[in-house]
């Protein structure tokens, strides 16, 4: 009975270091001023796909692209073409056929079915913020297509996507269109500071929703170190150990999810959510005493480090 009153009270203790505004860096949106456009009209292709689409095709929501149909199983409607009446967009759109993702969207690839099942039904009550498109598709799409996506993604084998370096200067980069951000076509690099950037290996194929080449993450020197030791042992009361409920290599246990090798912005954000009550829930409320004290500089850390790790 301690036990379970201590945990309540943790539940329950205030926010210590709650920040009154988002970082910017992990909650990206689109600039308002964009680069010029370039080769819109002009045919993409991928090494060894039939496929030759102009950056339109490409970029509809209800019909995007497979590339390359043997690198997945076969796709439920729901996540190859979504339901365009009820303005469901196809789930392969922003989480790819191999569930890999990008920056601005989510790593869903060998999550729990409840798990998604559980964040949808969150998303509908408004328990679950921080994505509008989110919150809309769960106020229309169907209990079987959560569960035939939900089955899906949990199949998918994770695999390495990010690749995590520690430096002082970075690419310039801008927010374009879906909030992606890209480096800048006019080049030149500009300080780190504490920030974690996140662009593609390689932007064409990023932007053909091509499932072939991931990102590399930048983040602070320092980073790693300090992200493990606030991991692994909570950091003298911080926090508290993610292999606790994550399992001993951050892959998951049981319906916890893994968390190894995926967006460290996206880390970010789920953490500021929770810790900022964008988030909540039951599974949410399991976080709690977990990003009660961490300021955003520790939750660039942690993501850091977990996103170094192997998915």
């Amino acid at each position: 009975m301690r036990a379970i009153c201590c945990a309540a009270a943790l539940l329950l203790a205030p926010v210590a270091a709650r920040a009154a505004e988002p970082p910017a860096w992990a909650f990206p949106v689109t600039d308002k001023v964009q680069p010029p456009p370039k080769d819109e009209d002009r045919l993409h292709t991928a090494p060894g796909s039939p496929l030759k689409l102009t950056r339109a095709q490409i970029n509809d929501l209800f019909n995007p692209p497979d590339w390359y149909p043997d690198m997945h199983p076969a796709m439920p409607p729901v996540v190859k073409s979504g339901d365009k009446p009820a303005n469901v967009r196809a789930c392969a759109s922003c989480h790819l056929p191999t569930g890999t993702g990008h920056d601005e969207s989510a790593y869903v690839a060998g999550l729990p079915a409840a798990y998604t099942i559980r964040q949808m039904a969150d998303y509908k009550t408004g328990a679950r913020k921080g994505s509008g498109t989110m919150t809309a598709m769960a106020k229309t799409i169907t209990d079987d297509e959560v569960r035939e996506a939900a089955a899906y993604f949990e199949q998918l084998k994770p695999r390495p996507w990010i690749r995590v370096v520690e430096t002082d200067r970075v690419p310039r980069t801008y927010i374009g269109p879906g909030n992606k951000r890209l480096a800048h076509p006019d080049g030149g690099t500009e300080p780190l500071g504490r920030r974690i950037i996140e662009i593609p290996e390689d932007e064409e194929i990023v932007l053909n929703r091509d499932p072939r080449s991931g990102f590399v993450a930048y983040v602070p020197k320092g980073s790693l170190v300090k992200g493990r030791t606030l991991v692994t042992s909570g950091g003298r009361g911080k926090t508290i150990a993610c292999a606790i409920c994550h399992g001993p290599t951050l892959q998951g246990l049981g319906e916890v999810p893994g968390i190894a090798g995926r967006h460290p912005n996206y880390i970010v954000r789920q953490l500021w959510n929770v810790q900022n009550g964008e988030r909540t829930g039951p599974s949410a409320a399991l976080m709690q005493a977990v990003v009660q004290k961490l300021s955003v500089d520790d939750m660039l850390v942690i993501a850091a480090y977990v996103a170094s790790q192997k998915p």
